[in-house]
């Protein structure tokens, strides 16, 4: 059951809220590129070469560990729904992975002045509650005492070698499916500004707390080539690292693309957050668009805790689909496709809208 709620609203010491705060994808790249390679065993299946959702480390022939850490500042007021999301969203690289998580670590900062520890409590018990529908425990972690409220996980799971889905081994010919609708960043845009009424809330609060749980079972369908989670840098920026690491390009069909139904409101109203435009900034020249601003600000929408995004054999569509709808995404759909590279591609835009 949910404890009782603090008057006290999280967000007000935040500066941006759940994978909005990521840092922006150019800027990233700037920063990755002068970090030093590290060393590269045989046993690392997946490192850092191709931005994937986790890490992958051969065991033996039939397992692999795949680990992972996601931790970001409240993206909503309620203490227990802020510890729920995070938890949601950093045990999704796992799922994305094909991986099944056997255990978890808390990383929490709080401003241990301004907020009481029963508030602190309400965040560390979300997580728990998330980590107990996982099938897991939250065997340790770390605090410290910061300016800004922080959680998050580390996320540990296991997957056999031969099952793992990386985001860079999509083929020319797959199909892509989108596993929770878009909109969750203008949603949380809204609750700032004051306007999300509680149907809008209760909407963003199911989506980022759904685990993506169905990449388990995605990861056994043969014709599943490529998996990945749309998070902090938009669907079009986590399809952009597929076409890059697979060395193909993407066509979507914005007209099939899943959405929150109040966020297409708002977006039609002007409504995006700011991390939004810096995803463009940072991609937007690799990206082909005609459509209408309003949607490009729902492409580009940082998702906190979102969808899985599978690249698979037109064949394996129908049973993609199908796990997706029977695990409880009622919204997956079939978005686009991918393709070899053309004359676009070569100039640079490796995906078009």
């Amino acid at each position: 059951m949910k404890p009782t709620s603090e008057p006290i609203a999280l967000t007000q010491f935040s500066h941006g809220g759940g994978c909005g705060c990521k840092i922006a994808p150019g800027l990233l790249a700037e920063i990755l590129a002068r970090a030093p390679q590290g060393l590269v065993p045989p046993e690392l299946l997946v490192g850092t070469e191709t931005s994937d959702d986790a890490a992958v480390y051969r065991l033996n022939d039939t397992q692999a560990l795949v680990a992972t850490t996601d931790f970001f500042t409240p993206i909503v007021d309620d203490a227990f729904d802020f510890g729920r999301i995070a938890a949601t969203n950093a045990l999704s690289d796992i799922y994305a992975m094909g991986g099944t998580p056997i255990m978890a670590l808390a990383l929490v900062g709080m401003p241990i002045a301004k907020l009481p520890p029963e508030v602190i409590g309400q965040v560390l018990a979300g997580g728990a509650a998330v980590c107990r529908e996982a099938g897991i425990p939250i065997a340790g972690g770390h605090s410290i005492d910061v300016l800004e409220p922080i959680y998050g996980l580390v996320g540990l799971g296991l997957v056999h070698p031969d099952k793992v889905r990386r985001n860079a081994d999509a083929q020319a010919g797959d199909v892509l499916v989108l596993g929770k609708p878009l909109g969750v960043g203008i949603l949380s845009a809204a609750l700032k500004k004051g306007l999300l009424d509680a149907d809008g809330y209760a909407q963003m609060v199911h989506h980022t707390t759904q685990l993506n749980k169905v990449g388990i079972t995605l990861a056994q369908i043969d014709g599943v080539h490529a998996m990945t989670d749309v998070t902090g840098f938009g669907l079009a920026g986590h399809l952009l690292e597929i076409c890059r690491g697979s060395g193909l390009s993407a066509q979507v069909d914005a007209n099939t693309l899943p959405l929150i139904a109040s966020a297409v409101a708002f977006a039609q109203q002007g409504i995006a957050t700011g991390a939004s435009a810096r995803n463009w900034d940072g991609y937007g020249g690799q990206v082909q668009w005609t459509g209408s601003d309003w949607l490009k600000a729902l492409v580009t929408d940082p998702q906190t805790s979102g969808g899985l995004l599978v690249s698979c054999s037109a064949d394996a569509a129908p049973a993609v689909l199908a796990a997706f709808h029977q695990a409880g995404f009622a919204q997956a759909a079939q978005i686009g496709h991918m393709q070899a590279a053309t004359q676009a591609t070569t100039q640079g835009q490796l995906l078009s809208f």
